[in-house]
């Protein structure tokens, strides 16, 4: 009431704050309990966070060094000053903590994770975990956690990948792992950099997806770095500190045996999965398998994630090796071909053994007045990597003598495998085979294409 009698006037109704009203402690409705963990991570002001939540982290703050004062004087202080073990060296002392302090999801006290033991993962499901923030785009921060409960920096990055049901830092990320040589990494394995000087900003971790070269100087990354997740390939161990990154492989990886994850690791993922234009974890695992069959040779870098020619040869060469032919031959596994390939099965791919020298080929009869066929560029037109007229030229004739099945774009002036599909059903159609018949134009199929 104003001293008038009158009833004082309502507050206008955009000044009502009724999201900065503290929940009681006490109360158990899921309402407050909601309200009482979204304060506690939200981002801070300066990031775009409220007001109220940091008035909320300062009273904590302030509590904590009371409690710290009264039960020794300071003690609380000096222990986040103790000295931590350097993964491979002696103790140094840490005046900071990388990344955040190690917590549970949502950054919900964790008093027990550091010492929880490991749970059974396996290499796929770690490649996958790690796609799925690089597919969500998920930004880079070192206060706040995404939906799934882990801090969006590049220890709580590999904490997800691995399942640990904790975010923790780049510091006792080992304390899950064991240490390994550089000869040993396969996907899922990471890749650690500590910097005693600079803890927080000076370190970072990357989870290992698959060598891209046969000199091993570069592999595919996955990371959280500003601004987001990322995975793009990497010179070997990073693009700065190289020589401090440490590789490391998680404790409880499996291969199967049973569980969930183990299955997807073995079951065929699907045939989108591999061709051209695929890129992931699982034409590395191919690759890899192929060259323990006998299939190295096919390989001049790699095997790598991005599928290429090499994948295709290596792959028709193990098809062939099991005596298939045909459709069954056809460069691209299935589930037969995965089958094979993750279970030992079958027979390797045999050493090379050097063709026979093909039959001279008769001579080209001379062209008749109205012939307009184009003259053969020769072999080099054609090809990986190939780009020309010519390659157009020939694609555009497959597709009017109705052997175009294989584009499903072009055809164009970049040589494809759909060009040397579509090569290889004519090469067929007109009764050649073995080496007459492997996708690439010679001056015969040349001739009696454009006849």
């Amino acid at each position: 009431m104003t001293r008038t009698g009158r009833p004082a006037p309502l507050p206008r109704s955009d000044s009502l704050r009724f999201d900065e009203v503290e929940p009681d402690d006490d109360c158990i409705c899921g309402g407050c309990a909601a309200r009482r963990r979204a304060r506690r991570h939200a981002a801070p002001v300066h990031e775009g966070g409220h007001a109220a939540a940091r008035s909320v982290r300062r009273r904590a703050a302030v509590l904590m060094a009371a409690v710290g004062t009264a039960l020794g004087g300071g003690a609380v202080g000096a222990a986040t000053a103790a000295p931590v073990p350097t993964p491979g060296g002696p103790a140094v002392p840490r005046v900071d903590t990388p990344q955040g302090e190690v917590g549970g999801l949502y950054g919900e006290s964790a008093t027990e994770e550091r010492t929880a033991a490991a749970q059974p993962v396996t290499r796929a499901s770690i490649i996958e975990r790690a796609q799925r923030w690089v597919d969500q785009k998920v930004p880079y921060s070192m206060s706040r956690y995404w939906s799934d409960g882990y801090r969006q920096d590049c220890s709580g990055f590999v904490s997800m990948a691995w399942g640990l049901g904790s975010s923790q830092t780049t510091w006792t990320l080992p304390d899950f792992a064991e240490r390994i040589t550089k000869a040993e990494l396969q996907p899922g394995d990471v890749l650690i950099h500590n910097d005693p000087a600079s803890p927080r900003s000076g370190s970072h971790v990357t989870v290992f997806g698959g060598w891209t070269d046969a000199a091993r100087t570069r592999y595919v990354a996955y990371e959280q770095t500003s601004p987001g997740a990322t995975k793009r390939v990497t010179p070997y161990a990073y693009w700065s500190n190289s020589a401090t990154y440490v590789p490391y492989r998680y404790k409880a990886l499996t291969s199967g045996g049973g569980s969930s994850d183990g299955a997807a690791a073995t079951a065929f993922p699907g045939a989108d999965k591999f061709g051209p234009g695929a890129d992931n974890a699982f034409v590395t695992r191919l690759g890899e398998m192929l060259v323990r069959r006998g299939g190295g040779r096919f390989y001049a870098e790699g095997p790598g994630p991005r599928w290429s020619e090499s994948d295709r040869r290596a792959t028709e060469a193990f098809q062939l090796a099991q005596g298939w032919r045909g459709g069954e031959a056809d460069g691209v596994p299935g589930k037969d071909t995965w089958d094979y390939l993750v279970n030992g099965k079958g027979r390797d791919i045999a050493a090379a053994v050097p063709l026979p020298p093909p039959p001279p080929s008769p001579p080209s009869p001379s062209p008749s007045p109205g012939d307009s066929s184009p003259a053969f560029p020769g072999p080099g037109a054609f090809g990986p990597g190939a780009v020309g007229e010519q390659v157009e030229l020939l694609g555009g004739q497959l597709v009017r003598k109705g052997f175009g099945d294989a584009y499903t774009e072009g055809p164009g002036p970049r040589w494809t495998d759909a060009d040397r599909s579509g090569v290889r059903a004519f090469q067929e159609a007109a009764g050649w085979s073995g080496a007459e018949a492997d996708g690439y134009p010679g001056p015969d199929t040349w001739r009696v294409l454009f006849s």
